[in-house]
């Protein structure tokens, strides 16, 4: 983005700021500056007068100029072939140095005396606006004959270069970059204000109709003109050459000035385009083309708004009816359709893919302004008018936030003040908590983080106490992320234990679930499997499953199978429920040396430890299940912390047949019961640890877990854990059998004496007596 300070000061009073400091300030607010380029004109070099102008009597391209220099009148000869009388023009006198170091003297040309030069843009070092030499007008302000050039400010001027992130379209225009400058010197911006006289005027109305099919989101506003002697003043070329850019016509080289200059997107069409044959009324058509684009229609396409326009509706013409449309579409719209289809694209949609002035009346108006200044043109009255809806978009944050996030304390009075020469509309707020309404132009500005931003761009990070940053986030973990951390943990720790991860369809076979015992979904719930018309229903379980994958391990060769799936299940109602199972079948381990290649086959114990290992410490409550692959007495709950989590069984012998299959066993458990979370860290005795061994007689008939209960509830706090060791039965016993039960003993205070571990176990032995009626053996 090319600016030039004159520019600027036509939106922003710069008086009293140096073009230095402009440059460090345009830094220091996020605009960074490329480059800057002075154009310092030498002295000597004025505004001057041709009064007469004369052919060369002895050279046909020469013209003897009379020249009116303020102080006196002087003879030159030029060889520019527009100049002529009445021509205002910048004269280079005797003893001016031009910038290539020519030095200017009296000379002869063809025997014709000449006392100066007729100077064009290039002999004076600025960019090569016209052809010839320099004609000036009144665009460039007041000025004087006989006067200095380098005393005007348009001519001897500073053009900056600014290199903008993509996200800041809104300063793409001279007025953009001087609202920035607006909030961070806390000068307004000079108004343009426009009087329009339409009493007299025939309304637009009468010549130009607009029809569209739907909202494709766009604005669109368009006036008509009846052009006539327009001239493009000297200020309009100079700067257009100063951006490095212009068009091919008078009329679209002043719509490329009045974009650069208000932001907002200017085109000129060709009247004669929309007419039919015999037809006075233009018609304009909004449509939607194949790609989703919106274009502008009549028998052809005029134009695809934002984007291009078509060639045969500019304007060639320099008298005759013109349409001037100013247009606005959201830029996430147009880049989001470019990259989906993407066409050839014309010189504005850089501008409009990154953000163009939504005002589209303001820019409008000073079009018009412009061409009524410079031809005697007439503009039809009213205008006619699309727009889209836009709700405002509303940001909240309060000033303890601010301070929070900025790291020091900022004026609330001074924030109001940034915002709101920012364009922020912040008249809702209350106390300390400012409602800001984001202009339609900030479309980078999405939240509180944005609009923090802002407020640190305009104070200045220089301005900011040095000392670390403190910035505050909301957490944003979800539910769905601690479960798939929780599904990771325990499928690491089982694959940690040696199983492998199998992972199945969620479809199973109807028939075989039912004659196994499971409730399948309901039919009037079923949905239908798009792959395998046999998979017909929804799994109510992961263990059919399992044992296939573990048949089908067993027929290429593997004697010991460790197989693990966590996935979805469903109940009748279809309802979804997430599950983990766990199958080891066959041997323990493989064959090796140590074990002589006989390895011991898997059994019910070996199988608890395994699944211990992998969810944590669980107790066992013998029960029966509610399907058929379990074996009628190697079947038990798995219960952590007092809750049923599960179910672990020996598969019943003619299930093991039918899948030919060695001994095998399977868990399946509630994956949502299982622990996960913090883990915290408790107080350990320092003091020793005392284990005591009792053997106890007891029924064959009596559950472990009622002699459980008993010692439970009559333990000192100094029995710390016990656990079953052995169990042995021979026909001494006759009914009973004895049951070998281990106590850990541990005192916080102290290390328990021999007296201390006796009278807690005699304590349980008393109870066990008398509640179970059972003792040492």
């Amino acid at each position: 983005m090319i600016v030039t300070r004159s520019w600027l000061e036509e939106w922003i009073d710069l008086s009293g700021i140096s073009t230095d400091e402009l440059v460090k300030t345009l830094n220091s607010i996020g605009l960074e500056v490329d480059r800057v380029q002075s154009n310092k004109i030498p002295k000597k070099i004025i505004f001057g007068r041709v009064l007469e102008c004369e052919k060369h009597p002895d050279a046909d391209k020469l013209n003897v100029c009379q020249v009116d220099i303020g102080s006196s009148i002087r003879q030159i000869v030029c060889g520019a072939s527009n100049v002529r009388k009445g021509l205002d023009v910048v004269v280079a006198t005797i003893g001016a140095v031009m910038p290539d170091g020519l030095v200017i003297k009296p000379v002869k040309l063809r025997g014709i005396d000449s006392e100066g030069m007729i100077c064009s843009a290039k002999e004076i070092a600025l960019e090569d606006c016209t052809d010839g030499i320099l004609e000036i007008d009144s665009s460039i302000g007041e000025y004087t004959l006989g006067q200095e050039v380098s005393e005007n400010p348009v001519l001897e001027d500073d053009l900056i270069e600014i290199e903008l992130t993509a996200n800041r379209g809104d300063c793409l225009s001279i007025r953009g970059v001087a609202r920035d400058l607006s909030a961070a010197f806390d000068r307004p911006l000079k108004e343009k204000t426009f009087t329009e006289n339409e009493d007299r005027r025939i309304g637009i109305g009468r010549i130009l109709s607009l029809t569209y099919e739907k909202n494709l989101n766009v604005n669109l506003r368009y006036k008509a003109i009846e052009l006539q002697n327009l001239s493009l003043p000297f200020i309009v070329k100079l700067r257009l050459a100063q951006i490095e850019d212009k068009r091919e016509s008078d009329i679209e080289s002043i719509m490329l000035y009045a974009t650069q200059s208000s932001g907002v997107v200017l085109r000129a069409y060709n009247y004669g385009f929309f007419c039919g044959e015999n037809e006075t009324m233009a018609k304009v058509e909004l449509h939607e083309d194949d790609k989703g684009y919106a274009c502008i229609m009549s028998t052809e396409k005029a134009s695809t708004i934002g984007i291009i326009q078509e060639d045969a509706s500019r304007v060639t013409y320099n008298e005759g009816t013109v349409l001037i449309e100013a247009s606005y579409i959201p830029p996430d719209i147009i880049s989001k359709q470019m990259s989906v289809n993407k066409i050839d694209s014309g010189p504005m949609y850089y501008r409009t893919s990154r953000g163009s002035e939504p005002e589209l009346n303001h820019g409008l108006r000073f079009c018009l302004n412009l061409i009524e200044l410079n031809s005697t043109s007439s503009i039809f009255g009213g205008n006619i008018d699309l727009s889209d809806v836009y709700n405002d978009k509303i940001v909240t944050v309060n000033k303890q936030e601010i301070d929070e996030i900025i790291g020091a304390k900022i004026n609330k009075v001074k924030i109001n003040k940034i915002l709101k020469n920012l364009g922020f509309e912040t008249s809702k707020s209350q106390a300390d908590t400012f409602v800001i309404s984001v202009p339609r132009f900030r479309h980078d500005i999405v939240n509180k983080q944005d609009i923090i931003e802002e407020i640190v761009r305009m104070v200045g990070i220089d301005n900011i106490p040095s000392k670390p940053f403190v910035f505050t986030e909301e957490n944003r973990l979800e539910d769905d992320y601690f479960e798939y951390k929780k599904k990771r943990i325990y499928r690491h720790k089982a694959a940690n234990s040696g199983f492998f991860e199998t992972v199945h369809f969620i479809f199973d076979e109807r028939k075989t679930l039912e004659k196994h015992g499971f409730e399948c979904t309901n039919k009037e719930l079923e949905l239908l499997n798009p792959i395998v018309s046999t998979l017909d229903t929804l799994r109510p379980t992961l263990l059919t499953g399992l044992l296939k994958a573990a048949s089908k391990n067993v027929k290429n060769g593997y004697s010991s199978i460790r197989l693990f799936e966590v996935g979805s299940v469903f109940n009748p109602l279809r309802e979804e429920f997430l599950k983990m199972s766990i199958l080891f079948s066959g041997n323990r381990e493989k064959e090796l040396l140590s074990n002589s290649g006989k390895p011991a086959k898997v059994d019910f114990a070996f199988f608890v430890q395994k699944v211990s290992d992998i969810i944590g410490n669980i107790e066992l409550k013998q029960a029966e299940t509610k399907h058929s692959l379990s074996h009628t007495y190697q079947a038990a709950e798995i219960i952590m912390n007092g809750d049923v989590v599960g179910e672990i069984f020996r598969v019943h012998p003619d299930v093991e047949k039918e899948y030919d299959l060695d001994a095998t066993f399977v868990c399946e458990i509630d994956f949502p019961k299982l622990a996960f979370g913090l883990k915290t860290a408790k107080k350990v005795s320092k003091y020793q640890a005392s284990f005591r061994d009792l053997s106890i007689i007891m029924p064959k008939s009596m559950s472990y877990d009622k002699l459980k209960t008993v010692i439970e509830e009559n333990s000192t706090r100094e029995i710390i854990n016990f656990y079953p060791v052995d169990k042995y039965s021979d026909e001494s016993l006759g009914d009973n059998m004895s049951l070998s039960l281990r106590f850990m003993l541990q005192s916080d205070e102290k290390t328990l004496e021999e007296d201390d571990i006796n009278s807690s176990i005699q304590s349980i032995l008393t109870a066990l007596k008398n509640n179970l009626g059972v003792g040492l053996r």
